[in-house]
């Protein structure tokens, strides 16, 4: 499926539009069908094509192939969209749970490349669009992560926080500009996240939510669905939302398992 241009006569002038990376799944899946119930016409971009294009039906807005770790598909995807009022950099994820010392660096630059250049791709591709239109928003879904570290999580933390200084510099960037910023940082949710970091491993992604009810993507696209439709001189500046049962990036409360 090659990206093509979508015509602005194909979108109503007073129809909002909002764009989602790593919309194939989980958070991303979540955010585009919240913000079209809210009336937004949603971009939904992904790699896995046949996933965007089952959405954007369901939700009567457009599928772009899109991979945030590659200039030629950020500049095709970017062009063929006529203009934009909300970005939401989704697109991320975790690979591993090596120390520093036992670094497994492929891991570490597909970790930068998704979460740290992928956004900044985007951000800088779009962010034209975004202050013509008057009343931009980019909401940046990083973690706890990026606030804070845990054992394991160096190549993640390190790329998280990144991502989130990139975010909070632009804050400072854009005074002035028609364009507002939103960190969401959330803690655990039960997506395919672990199963990503896992390399498939089922088994093990599961033992990660076990003994407590984590957050979904649901929960994560309300709070996005609800910053995206504050009047234009609200800023929520950052929202952490985390299950009650975690206290930390790797303290839970786990209740027992029932015999």
């Amino acid at each position: 499926m090659a990206a093509t241009t979508i015509s602005i006569m194909d979108i109503a002038e007073n129809t909002r539009v909002a764009v989602v990376t790593g919309a194939s799944s989980g958070i991303g899946e979540a955010t585009a069908r919240t913000l079209a119930d809210s009336g937004f016409h949603v971009i939904v971009g992904a790699r896995r094509v046949d996933r965007i294009e089952a959405l954007a039906q369901e939700i009567s807005g457009t599928a772009l192939p899109l991979d945030v770790t590659d200039d030629e598909s950020v500049h095709a995807f970017t062009t063929a969209i006529p203009r934009v009022s909300v970005l939401v950099n989704n697109a991320g994820g975790a690979k591993g749970l090596e120390t520093v010392m036992e670094a497994d660096l492929d891991n570490w630059r597909w970790m930068w490349e998704t979460n740290v250049l992928g956004t900044l791709r985007m951000t800088k591709a779009l962010l034209p669009k975004l202050i013509d239109s008057g009343d931009g928003l980019i909401v940046t879904v990083t973690s706890i992560a990026a606030l804070e570290i845990y054992s394991g999580g160096s190549g993640y933390t390190s790329a998280k926080h990144a991502q989130g200084v990139l975010h909070r510099t632009l804050r400072d960037e854009l005074h002035g500009k028609p364009v507002r910023l939103t960190e969401v940082a959330p803690g655990a949710v039960e997506t395919e996240f672990s199963k990503v970091r896992f390399e498939g491993d089922d088994e093990r992604a599961a033992k990660v939510y076990e003994g407590f009810t984590p957050l979904s993507a649901d929960d994560i696209a309300e709070v996005i669905g609800f910053v995206a439709t504050r009047p234009s001189h609200v800023n929520i500046d950052q929202v952490m939302i985390k299950p009650r049962a975690q206290a930390g990036p790797g303290k839970f409360h786990r209740e027992p398992a029932q015999s």
